[in-house]
C-alpha cells in the first residue's frame, strides 16, 4: 500500500526547459500584471506586464509582483525570492496542459518564495503539475486552489515539495483537489530536511494519497505539522508518512480523514504519526 515515487527524471526535464529572455528593463522592487497588459511594458503601475513570468524576470530579488485584474497569467518558473499577491481582485489564474507545471520553483537556498490567491488548474492536453518546489529556503502557498491536474508517472500532482536543500513549507487556507495522482506529495531529496505546516488545508477527491510525506529519498529528516485540516474521498491515504532510515514525523491536531481508501498510513522504521486533540478518522489505518 505504501508508495514512494523518485522524481529525479522531473528535475532533470525542469532544468532542461528554456525560460524565455524578456527584453531589456530596469528591475523593480514591485512589478504588476493585468490582462490588459503587454509583455513589451516594463511591469510598472500604469504599465502592467501581460504574464507571471515577465514580471518575475522584470522584479529585483526579493520583491513582489501584485496582480491587478482577474485573468490567466500563464506558468511561471521562479528563480529568486519573490513573492506573488492576488489580495481578492478576482482570478489569477495558472492553466496547465503540455505536461508543463503551473509554478517551478528553483530558487537559491536562501531565497523564500510565496504565493497567495492564485488559482491553478490542469486543463488536460498532455496533463501537468500543479507547485513544484526543487530549491528555496521557503515556499509559502497561502489562499490557492489548485485542482484538476492530470497526467501519469510523474504528473498529476497538486504539489511536490521535492526539496533538494533543506527547507520549509507552510500551506495556510488552500484546497487541492480532483487530481488524478497525490494532492500534495512531499519527499525531499539528497541530504535534505523538511519542515512543514498546514492550516486549514483541504486535500480532497485525489486519484492516489491526499498529503504524503515520504522519507525515502533522502538522508534528511521530515517534521510536519497538520491542523484544522481535511483529507477526505482520496483514493489511496488520507495522511500519510512512510520513512527512510531517518526520522520522519507527522503530527496530526484537529484535523479529519473520511472517505479516503485508507484514513492514515505510517510505515518505515523511523516513522513517527501522533494524532492530537480533536482528530476525527472514518476510514480504515494502516500503522507497521
Amino acid at each position: 500500500m505504501i508508495r514512494s515515487s523518485c522524481f529525479v527524471a522531473l528535475t532533470a526535464t525542469l532544468s532542461a526547459l528554456a525560460v524565455p529572455i524578456a527584453p531589456a528593463h530596469a528591475q523593480l522592487a514591485r512589478t504588476f500584471v493585468s490582462s490588459f497588459g503587454s509583455d513589451t511594458n516594463d511591469c510598472n503601475r500604469l504599465t502592467p506586464c501581460r504574464t507571471f513570468q515577465r514580471a518575475h524576470d522584470n522584479t529585483l530579488s526579493a520583491g513582489e509582483i501584485t496582480v491587478l485584474g482577474p485573468g490567466g497569467y500563464g506558468t511561471v518558473t521562479i528563480t529568486k525570492a519573490i513573492s506573488i499577491i492576488n489580495d481578492g481582485i478576482g482570478e489569477a489564474g495558472i492553466l496547465v496542459s503540455g505536461g508543463s507545471n503551473g509554478v517551478t520553483v528553483v530558487a537559491a537556498a536562501t531565497d523564500a518564495v510565496s504565493l497567495r490567491g492564485l488559482t491553478i488548474k490542469g486543463i488536460g492536453f498532455g496533463g501537468g503539475n500543479g507547485i513544484v518546489f526543487n530549491t528555496g529556503a521557503t515556499l509559502t502557498i497561502e489562499n490557492c486552489a489548485i485542482r484538476t491536474l492530470t497526467g501519469t508517472a510523474f504528473k498529476g500532482f497538486g504539489v511536490v515539495f521535492q526539496a533538494a536543500v533543506s527547507s520549509h513549507l507552510a500551506m495556510l487556507n488552500t484546497i487541492v483537489a480532483d487530481n488524478s495522482n497525490d494532492g500534495v506529495h512531499v519527499e525531499p531529496t539528497l541530504a535534505a530536511s523538511v519542515r512543514a505546516t498546514f492550516t486549514r488545508v483541504q486535500v480532497v477527491n485525489n486519484g492516489s494519497d491526499g498529503l504524503l510525506f515520504s522519507g525515502t529519498g533522502s538522508t534528511g529528516t521530515i517534521n510536519a505539522v497538520v491542523e484544522d485540516s481535511i483529507a477526505a474521498k482520496n483514493g489511496s491515504v488520507g495522511f500519510e508518512v512512510f520513512s527512510g532510515a531517518q526520522l520522519a514525523s507527522v503530527m496530526v491536531i484537529r484535523s479529519i480523514a473520511a472517505h479516503n481508501a485508507i484514513g492514515i498510513s505510517s510505515g518505515g522504521a523511523a516513522a513517527i504519526f501522533r494524532i492530537g486533540h480533536g482528530f476525527l478518522l472514518r476510514s480504515v489505518v494502516v500503522l507497521s
